[in-house]
């Protein structure tokens, strides 16, 4: 249980969800030209709530605190469903592991051992999947709650046209998704020019005691493309 704990925390950085793609600034317009940052919010809450499944990336640059996990993998449902691989540190070694979330059941094979099946409510205190594309909980509610915004460019990452946005999110919103996360967390949010849904999303966590700042970078991809997921 403590390392599909610790495994499960780590994917909790799934709502911040995730460097693993390329960006760039290749239109000069002035970002007071530019569409509100308000209101593309609005659309991309909109846009998200109606998300049935997707495919994700994470990236997790330096050491933060409660969160072990350095790459991760893997498709979700909006039921909570998910799979896909992490891999996490854990007492300085890197552990991967594939994961299966069907349910209230979850399981994890890590090394060249079995699925460990143990109940999701075990570890929903440190981390509940269903909450990602969870209209009222995941995404969704991140994007409706942000504090502060503004538009700063429209940019190509991985060959979709986005409009660049600097947050800074609701500290209770964020807490749904990554437990343990506080206040001070800054980011860049890069929602589709066209249908707004969230193309990637890059925040940056600050030091915490012995812990310096972090990054954690989620890239979203096939968005309601059927997904298939069953127990192992």
């Amino acid at each position: 249980m403590f390392r599909t704990s610790h495994a499960l925390a780590a994917l909790a950085a799934l709502a911040l969800t995730l460097t693993g793609c390329t960006s760039t600034a290749d239109d000069p317009t002035d970002p007071a030209d530019l569409p509100a940052a308000q209101t593309l919010l609005v659309d991309g809450a909109k846009a998200m709530a109606e998300v049935k499944s997707a495919h994700f990336v994470i990236d997790v640059a330096g050491k933060i605190s409660g969160v072990p996990l350095k790459r991760a993998e893997g498709d979700l449902t909006q039921e909570g469903s998910a799979q896909g691989t992490a891999t996490v540190e854990q007492f300085g070694a890197a552990i991967e592991a594939k994961f299966v979330i069907v349910g209230d059941k979850a399981w994890l094979q890590a090394g060249t051992g079995g699925y460990q099946q143990f109940p999701l409510t075990a570890a929903a205190q440190v981390y509940d999947p269903s909450a990602i594309l969870d209209p009222q909980r995941g995404v969704a509610k991140l994007l409706g709650t942000i504090k502060s915004a503004t538009t700063q460019a429209k940019e190509t990452v991985d060959g979709r046209e986005t409009y660049k946005i600097q947050v800074e999110p609701d500290p209770t919103a964020l807490a749904a998704l990554v437990p343990g996360v506080g206040t001070g967390v800054t980011g860049f949010l890069w929602l589709d020019a066209t249908n707004k849904q969230l193309v990637k999303g890059e925040f940056t966590v600050p030091a915490k005691g012995s812990d310096p700042a972090g990054t954690v970078t989620v890239t979203f991809s096939k968005y309601n493309e059927p997904v298939t997921i069953s127990a192992p």
